[in-house]
């Protein structure tokens, strides 16, 4: 009787010291960044880390709102305690190796669908699936700058500074 206790504790012993050969397990959750349903952690590594997908919204159509793919995500901390953050940026392969997981898309369609409504609450959402590959992405188009929206020569600046002080006439 005192082998067979000794044996179930030393199987006991030795289930508890499992090799590191353990998987991650994934956990999604809202991350928020500036406002609610702008940001999703993904924890795929046991210590805590992982991504921290920036969410955003295409609404250039007022018709409707589309996501608006940012695959550069931020590196996530802490993810498995009370309060994660992020900092700096993780590898794009991460991001495809993330969004290519069902429920990980499936979080991301849920809160981008939540923060389109809230940005434009009379657009129609349109799901489109996200980037899994460099190939796939799409550069951002932003609008031109405009003349009037560059910075004015500061000498020219600074001699209507002076007419104004000085009744209209620039100082010589």
């Amino acid at each position: 009787m005192a082998r067979f206790w000794t044996a179930a504790l030393f199987l006991l012993i030795l289930s508890g010291c499992g090799g590191g050969d353990q998987k991650a397990s994934w956990r999604i959750f809202p991350l928020q960044r500036s406002q609610p349903h702008d940001g999703l952690a993904v924890v795929s590594q046991p210590d805590g880390y992982g991504l921290h997908l920036y969410l955003e919204t295409d609404s250039s159509d007022p018709a409707f709102c589309r996501p608006r793919w940012l695959a550069s995500p931020a590196r996530l901390f802490n993810g498995n305690g009370t309060a994660p953050f992020s900092s700096g940026l993780a590898d794009q392969e991460e991001f495809f190796a993330a969004v290519k997981r069902r429920d990980v898309r499936h979080a991301l369609r849920r809160e981008l669908e939540a923060l389109c409504k809230a940005r434009a609450p009379k657009a129609r959402w349109q799901w489109q699936e996200p980037p899994r590959q460099a190939s796939e992405l799409k550069p951002v188009r932003l609008p031109a700058l405009e003349e009037e929206d560059l910075l004015t020569d500061p000498a020219l600046e600074q001699q209507r500074e002076e007419a104004l002080l000085h009744g209209g006439q620039p100082r010589s």
